[in-house]
């Protein structure tokens, strides 16, 4: 019970601090210097620039607000609230601080702003994912997409970019646009580097307990696991791997369900370029996940 409310402390602490550091990354590298971020939180940019053109001001933290709203209800209805609820309130928690804490160029180099802009980004993307949820706004519209169509949509944030970074250009500069895809590149770093750039891995996980491993793995991920028998060729003891294939997603629920039965195992999280065969969606995993509560 205490490990609970301490992983809750943690993933709480993780929330509040990845929101203040997108929000610094937007209203002190990236808004001052007119360069865009990736995903929705660049289409925000766009919105707020262009009812500028007219005007009208509306900052880019409304906007994020505004979009981020109907894409957490809907994400609800379709892929449950695990998932949703922690991203949306990372995304609102976000949008507020922008709109409190007034826009301030921390540099008058834009080369300084897109790299520190981008990196602060992707600090804050890659540890909400490394946590089990994510900063919203396109991670919550690619799983609604992957439940509704059952297809990869890994090309969908690339699409986006692009049109951020080709319409910044035509409105704002082509300068202003290479700007844009420095920050759009080092955000993709550091989400790498702090978690994984792959939709999908395969984890090999090696105890002396699977029993204990499998049951929480089934409850928590409802993942198929391959058994297979193996020996330590240092220790000579018997012991067992087992393999599963996960998503990028889940990394951190299964980082959590093998250390809560064996914090002595050994887990190597391996790339998994493509699958062949059954592996389940989100809404397949419910539907076991129901099935396994009403056997009991």
């Amino acid at each position: 019970m205490v490990k609970k409310y301490r992983d809750f402390g943690v993933k709480v602490t993780v929330l509040i601090f990845t929101s203040v550091i997108a929000a610094i990354a937007m209203n002190d590298f990236l808004i001052p210097s007119n360069i865009f971020s990736g995903g929705m939180n660049g289409v925000a940019q766009l919105c707020s620039y262009i009812v500028g053109l007219f005007h009208i001001k509306i900052t880019t933290g409304w906007f994020i607000l505004l979009i981020n709203i109907p894409i957490g209800i809907v994400g609800y209805k379709i892929i449950g609230p695990k998932f949703t609820i922690w991203s949306f309130i990372d995304s609102i928690l976000t949008s507020v601080i922008m709109i409190v804490v007034p826009t301030h160029a921390v540099s008058n180099n834009a080369l300084l702003n897109a790299l520190f802009g981008g990196i602060l980004g992707g600090v804050s993307i890659g540890l909400t994912f490394k946590y089990g949820f994510s900063t919203g706004g396109l991670d919550i519209i690619s799983m609604i997409l992957q439940r509704t169509t059952g297809k990869s949509i890994g090309s969908l944030n690339m699409i986006l970019n692009s049109a951020i970074t080709i319409i910044s250009g035509f409105m704002i500069g082509w300068q202003n646009a290479l700007y844009t895809i420095i920050t759009i590149y080092a955000t993709s770093r550091m989400v790498d580097v702090i978690h994984t750039r792959y939709q999908k891995m395969t984890a090999f996980i090696v105890t002396e307990h699977p029993d204990q491993v499998i049951c929480n793995l089934k409850k928590n991920l409802v993942r198929g696991v391959t058994v297979i028998s193996s020996r330590g060729g240092y220790s000579d003891v018997k012991n067992t791997v087992l393999m599963t294939v996960i998503s990028r997603y889940e990394l951190y629920d299964l980082r959590r369900s093998v250390k809560e039965a064996d914090e002595h195992s050994f887990i190597n999280i391996t790339s998994t370029i493509d699958v062949i065969g059954n592996f389940a969606s989100e809404e397949d995993q419910q539907k076991m996940h129901q099935a396994l509560m009403n056997n009991k």
